[in-house]
């Protein structure tokens, strides 16, 4: 703590969330970059946190919505950039309508992002930050958070941003059962005070609810309250952010061109050009070859090409993406925990990691409680292969020769991480025929069919492996695709000791609370097993050195507003 008095008049003025962590953080229990992030999420203000000990914690200004953190090295700011220019950016095609309430994919997450924007906005650091809302604070038990909202900012029709537009929005959530939201807040629970400020009356205490209004929760931008519900950005183009669109081809791509009348100032860039591929391959060659400057996702396998090249920055982001590995709780094949508990004993996930990531990633334990969050227990214990265990649990199952068709879908290293799999399954007996499936067919009939819609998801195959990106709290993870009844639940997993544990966790003000609920659901996850997670990788983007300035979250939300020409 570098200054004493300063120090203690902000434990005096600290909220009781507030003073927990200060106090947490002065007692060793959080290192200084979980203190900072920890720290944004519950209100505290980058002086307060430089006074406690948390150097470097500057919050943006103005500017950018999405500030570009997790640049490359060599990566740029908008110091060093020239005015004008297009930038062409190489993705894969959306899977979904540009329907910000409805959408699945990251491909439609990004583009949605440079027209609507969020509340709070998360960079590469993991750290919360401004934008819709220029600030937050909770109440004592963080069941009541109050958010100031921006003022002089206008949709790009020209008609005034309010308050309304929040509470709107929210409710809209609350219809729609979104991931992050379900559960945490109903319908009448977002007021708007007056013109300026917006009361969240929550279910009950939420220690990171910033997270769950923030780009983390993809689904979340503000949109207008006068926008039809089911109305996609294509058809009726308008948002309150840097771009706007003025083209779309669902199979070609996108076109936005700079909004001059952004509360954030002019952007470098004259317009932004995505550019919609099918295969990988396809975007790494064309970002090889100058067609394209930028990719907004690359895996190792396949884009090694990429990681050592000397016209490019690329961008390494630490973060809780992960694939999961789902089957059926409920019936199937897959019914019984100690087969879904054999598959994981199967898993070489060292191998995987090395394979398929060439060490850029960390070997999961089947819990989505990520290694990069704060609370994570790293006594937790992980699951080596081991063929002898995994028969003897089929065994004692009263199981064998089990067949099944283990649905991937279509997506960097994810079909081979089938192969992967169904090789190490065999060893114990169990045969899995792999079904590669483009993003429609996946998503739409194997993953999460429309119908049945009640319980969501009841449709869902036996196992098959889905992608989830990045949230800097496992809450969407927990929420969707395991709590019962869950929006993205393919599983079919239902446990009333998981969804206490889930509102427990919720309901943890505390740093301890924190990690003794988030290890609870560990447990509770490995015993039961509906889900397997093989690893946590980093989330890998990349540019041409042309160009400077290019920030993503690790959930696909490319910012190119200081983006630029280098000058």
């Amino acid at each position: 703590m570098t200054d004493r008095r300063e120090y203690d008049r902000i434990r005096r003025a600290a909220s009781p969330l507030q003073l927990d962590l200060i106090e947490s953080f002065a007692a060793g229990k959080l290192a200084r970059r979980d203190f900072v992030r920890m720290g944004l999420a519950l209100g505290l203000s980058s002086a307060a946190l430089a006074a406690c000990g948390g150097a470097n914690s500057t919050t943006p200004s103005g500017g950018s919505a999405t500030v570009a953190t997790g640049v490359g090295v060599g990566g740029g700011s908008a110091a060093n950039v020239k005015q004008g220019g297009t930038m062409k950016i190489a993705s894969v095609a959306p899977s979904s309508p540009l329907d910000s309430v409805k959408m699945v994919d990251l491909a439609a997450y990004g583009l949605v992002a440079q027209c609507y924007e969020f509340l709070v906005y998360t960079g590469g650091d993991l750290q919360l930050r401004p934008g819709l809302a220029e600030k937050w604070e909770p109440n004592a038990d963080g069941s009541e958070w109050t958010f100031t909202i921006r003022q002089g900012v206008k949709w790009q029709d020209g008609t005034p941003f309010t308050t309304d537009d929040v509470v709107s929005t929210m409710e809209r959530l609350v219809k729609a059962g979104n991931s992050a939201l379900k559960g945490v807040i109903e319908s009448g629970s977002v007021t708007a005070k007056d013109a300026s400020t917006v009361v969240f009356k929550l279910t009950g205490p939420n220690g990171n609810f910033p997270y769950l209004v923030s780009t983390d929760n993809a689904q979340s931008p503000i949109i207008p309250k006068a926008l039809a519900d089911g109305t996609t950005l294509d058809k009726a183009p308008n948002g309150t952010g840097p771009w706007k669109l003025s083209k779309f081809d669902a199979k070609v791509g996108a076109t936005f061109v700079r909004n001059d009348a952004w509360w954030g100032g002019k952007t470098p860039l004259d317009s932004v050009e995505w550019v919609f591929f099918q295969e990988l391959q396809a975007q790494v060659v064309a970002l090889q070859s100058g067609q394209v400057d930028a990719i907004v996702q690359f895996s190792v396998t396949g884009g090694e090409g990429l990681l050592n090249n000397a016209n490019l920055n690329v961008i390494a982001l630490n973060a809780s993406t992960h694939r999961q590995v789902w089957m059926r709780t409920d019936k199937g094949l897959f019914k019984d925990p100690k087969v879904r508990e054999a598959l994981a004993w199967t898993l070489d996930r060292d191998a995987m990691v090395q394979t398929l990531f060439k060490g850029k990633a960390e070997v999961g334990a089947d819990t989505v409680i990520a290694p990069v969050f704060p609370y994570a227990d790293a006594s937790l214990p992980g699951r080596k292969k081991d063929i002898a265990k995994a028969k003897s649990l089929l065994q004692a199952a009263g199981v064998n020769g089990l067949t099944a068709t283990l649905h991937a879908v279509k997506l960097q290293e994810v079909p081979d991480l089938a192969v992967l799999i169904k090789a190490g399954a065999a060893e114990a007996g169990i045969t899995l025929n792999v079904a590669v499936e483009d993003t429609g067919s996946f998503y739409g009939k194997s993953w999460c069919p429309e119908s049945p819609a009640d319980p969501p998801c009841s449709g869902a195959a036996d196992i098959g492996i889905v992608d989830y990106g990045h949230r800097g709290t496992p809450d969407v993870f927990l929420n969707a695709a395991l709590s019962t009844g869950g929006v993205w639940n393919s599983s079919q997993y239902a446990s009333t000791e998981f969804d206490a544990a889930f509102k427990a966790f919720q309901a943890s003000i505390g740093v301890d609370a924190q990690k003794k609920s988030a290890r609870a659901i560990s447990d509770i996850m490995q015993r039961d097993t509906p889900l397997v997670v093989p690893y946590f990788y980093q989330y890998l983007s990349a540019h041409s050195k042309k160009f400077a300035g290019m920030a993503t979250t690790a959930l696909g939300q490319v910012d190119v507003t200081k983006a630029g020409l280098v000058a």
